[in-house]
């Protein structure tokens, strides 16, 4: 094996210099020439893999990402490390433009690119097996969400505005896709890495560890296995559980705390195993066969939030009841062929998928809110399990044209069928005793959601090449959708213990309901080759996403007096909405490609789009329609090799989204004391979308040393920058700002002939920043048992930052 196979832990060098230099260029003033430093041993071949060209294939064909005239971020496995990017939380930190609403592990963390997103930022709670639905995210050829551990990746693309005519549903934004390394044929090697870790906030110590195994098996077959575990030990405290629910007090008088209450100190603990096997088959020279299954478990105990103002917690404190694990299993099996055709390239890539979460949260609080008198009860406390069970085939065929000629074309089809089963069951322990008896499962709620959807497309995209300098692409996608639901509804205890019904009954009236539509989407990209250094791009593109049923049963007419948990008529569905993408760009590299700048202007129209929202009745989460709204912006990123050991990098996003017309009852709030009636808020036209910052930037430098005995020693330093985020649309309805934070990180790694060690720090500073928010102050209210007792509403919390990591980490690689 030669060194520069081997030394994988040498950083690819990057971004930053670029940005006194863009300033100058843009301010009409030459840029100084960068400055030269002796070289050393080995400095050649590290310049070589700075200045190398970054393949990505997000245009469907294998192209420089400099030649790719849109906007597209790529980060390559070696800066992946390098970055201490695993996640895509972490992601959004290091792409302009792209942010992900930072919620914990345990939340399925919101996706907003340019801003648009117009759902408090709560909604995300909701989101099950889904990113929010306007940036689709694919591993390999296959759409699929899945919050994937970033190890063994030949490069993470980011394709920034709407991509809906060769990316399907869901591109409203964009699209996130993973691309794997795929098994070798010339190498039979093992990677081991592992690394253990402290968090400042927590009492235990986190290890994370993997192996990646490639092999020949023979000269037309390989296999390649990929294995990686994190133990993460948590850092939130859960002080406030009640021992016995239904018989302690969740809020004892003092002195009673211990006989009531018990602690589970960094309750919010995550193990993840992610696991990929890929067998790879070249039958003969122009076919390329790829059989790989992905499998992913998380466990996440607990949220990571506090109740600082809400119960007077400390900073990684929650004031919940119940401990709120969650579960999320992830697998796929992807069958991807390509054939060379000669006038073409056949890709058949064919994905079946399963998901399985099983969740539990508190649910006392909406219970209280409610106000149907559960608060009487001195113990009461409810929590809520769910269950969610989903399977997905897709199917997509995809032509390419290879001829050399000026004309060139894409033609493709897609099809996708998608089956859900949902369930929500919500206990309230001891309330059946406490009301006389009638139900000793104390199953207060129980609903069913069951979803079959199918989705076709066709797609193509036809350019032409007028001149070497100057090409034209024009693309469409027509689609058709069918989406067949069955809902049902009921309220066990209630019935049990005032309706007649039987102790363990359960009666469930489905509603069948769906919808279908179709329609198109297009798209005009033209690009001009200014120099070998300059291209500049102008593109039109449209996105869409599906429209869906809100898998609550209609409402009875008439309504009855008591409890029901009910969808009116215009709360039953919601259907699709569009964005169109005017945008203007520049990929630039100067001084002879050491410095690489890229900046675009976008702006986007939003039509229909889809809002979170809650039913008149019981308040349960509903999305809904609403008016138009629309986001622009600038975005640049930089890549500066300053010199053969220096090397900087980073972007600035600036995004102004908002809405362009009144939106009539977008939100609701409360005026206290109590909790109804519920106060409808329009959002006005000019209201600034909430749950991504306006401003957003981040700054990496490294510095390489060589060393005696091929050994070399890097010194790493990043900080990313986010502004303040609104958790509603305009700060309206109590919705409050967020204020901005920056996280520094930094690493030491030392590299040897096949090794690498890594001493790191994230979040050097201990930054304590407030994520994110669920409800709104106005629900910090204290209401009474039937003996007077105060029971405290815990509704109001925040999510907060991963406190400061310090670890060390190593990398081991041999030939077998």
């Amino acid at each position: 094996m030669n060194r520069s196979t081997i030394r994988r832990g040498v950083p690819r060098r990057s971004q930053l210099a670029a940005a006194i230099s863009a300033l100058l260029l843009g301010a009409g003033l030459s840029a100084p020439a960068l400055a030269e430093e002796p070289a050393g041993p080995g400095a050649e071949e590290r310049k070589a893999k700075e200045l190398e060209a970054l393949v990505v294939t997000a245009t469907r064909r294998a192209k420089s990402a400099q030649e790719v005239p849109l906007n597209i971020s790529a980060i390559d496995g070696e800066n992946l490390r390098q970055q201490g990017v695993g996640s895509l939380a972490e992601l959004g930190r290091v792409v302009p433009g792209l942010f992900v609403l930072d919620q914990g592990a345990r939340a399925s963390n919101q996706i907003i690119v340019r801003g648009l997103n117009a759902d408090p930022v709560a909604a995300s709670e909701a989101l099950g097996n889904g990113s929010g639905g306007t940036v689709a995210t694919y591993i390999g050829e296959i759409p699929l969400y899945v919050d994937l551990r970033m190890e063994d990746l030949e490069r993470v693309e980011v394709l920034l505005g709407p991509q809906g005519t060769l990316y399907g549903a869901g591109t409203l934004g964009g699209a996130i896709r993973y691309i794997p390394k795929r098994p070798e044929m010339n190498a039979s090697t093992v990677e081991v890495r592992g690394s253990g870790y402290g968090l400042s906030k927590s009492g235990g110590i986190g290890v994370k560890g993997g192996s990646t195994l490639n092999i020949p098996l023979g000269e037309t077959f390989a296999l390649r296995a990929n294995v990686n575990y994190l133990d993460d030990p948590g850092f939130i405290d859960y002080n406030f559980l009640v021992r016995q629910p239904g018989v302690s007090d969740p809020e004892p008088a003092p002195g009673r705390e211990s006989d009531n209450l018990r602690q589970r100190k960094d309750a919010d603990d995550q193990q993840t195993l992610t696991t990929r096997l890929g067998f790879r088959w070249l039958p003969v020279d122009s076919v390329d066969v790829n059989l790989t299954h992905y499998y992913q478990s998380q466990e996440v105990g607990a949220r990571t939030i506090n109740h600082e103002v809400a119960f007077n917690t400390g900073r990684y404190e929650s004031a919940h009841r119940f401990l709120e694990p969650n579960d999320r299993e992830n697998a796929l099996t992807a069958l991807e062929i390509t054939a060379d055709l000669g006038f073409a390239e056949l890709t058949s890539a064919t994905g079946y998928s399963t998901y399985d979460e099983r969740g539990q949260r508190d649910q006392t609080d909406l219970l209280i809110t409610l106000e149907y008198s559960y608060e009487a009860f001195p113990a009461f406390a409810a929590f809520t399990r769910e269950d969610q069970d989903e399977r997905t085939l897709n199917q997509e065929l995809r032509l390419v044209s290879t001829d050399e000629g000026p004309l060139s074309w894409i033609l493709g089809g897609f099809y996708n069928e998608l089956k859900v089963d949902a369930q929500s069951r919500e206990f309230t322990p001891g309330y059946s005793q406490y009301l006389g008896g009638g139900r000793p499962d104390n199953l207060e709620y129980f609903s069913v959601n069951r979803t079959d959807l199918k989705e076709k497309a066709i797609f193509g995209e036809l350019g032409y090449e007028f001149t070497d300098r100057w090409q034209v692409t024009v693309g469409a996608r027509f689609y058709d959708y069918d989406l067949d639901t069955q809902d049902a509804v009921d309220f066990p205890l209630f019935n049990s213990v005032f309706g007649g019904a039987g102790p363990d009954e359960i009666n469930l009236d489905f509603e069948q309901g769906g919808q279908s539509d179709s329609g198109n989407l297009f798209k005009f990209n033209t690009s001009y080759q200014f120099s070998e250094a300059v291209l500049g791009y102008f593109t039109v593109s449209e996105g869409y996403r599906i429209g869906n049923s809100n898998g609550i049963a209609p409402c009875p007419d008439p309504l009855p007096p008591n409890q029901i948990a009910c969808a009116l008529p215009d709360e039953l569905q919601f259907f699709p909405d569009k964005t169109t993408n005017y945008e203007m760009g520049l990929r630039t590299q100067l001084f002879d490609r050491r410095l690489t700048l890229n900046g675009s202007i976008y702006h986007i129209d939003w039509e229909d789009p889809q809002l979170a929202g809650t039913t008149e009745n019981a308040a349960l989460p509903i999305t809904r329609n609403g008016e138009g709204a629309e986001s622009q912006g600038i975005e640049v990123n930089f890549n500066a090799l300053l010199t053969d050991f220096l090397s900087l990098r980073g972007s600035f996003a600036y995004t102004r989204a908002e809405l362009t017309e009144d939106a009539p009852g977008l939100l609701n709030t409360i005026a206290p004391p109590g909790f109804s009636p519920r106060i409808d808020v329009d959002g006005r036209a000019g209201d600034r979308l909430p749950g991504s910052p306006e401003k957003q930037a981040n700054l990496f430098a490294s510095y390489l040393m060589e060393l005696e005995g091929d050994r070399y020693l890097t010194f790493n330093y990043g900080v990313s920058a986010i502004g303040n985020i609104l958790t509603r649309t305009g700060g309206r309805a109590d919705g409050e700002k967020l204020p901005g934070f920056a996280v520094h990180n930094a690493s030491l790694v030392l590299d040897g002939y096949n090794w690498s060690v890594t001493l790191y720090a994230e979040n050097v500073l201990d930054r304590f920043a407030r994520t994110g928010a669920r409800s709104s102050r106005p629900y910090v209210q204290t209401v009474s048992d039937e003996n007077g007792d105060p029971v405290t509403v815990r509704r109001y919390y925040h999510d907060v930052l991963r406190p400061r990591e310090v670890g060390l980490s190593f990398v081991y690689y041999f030939d077998l």
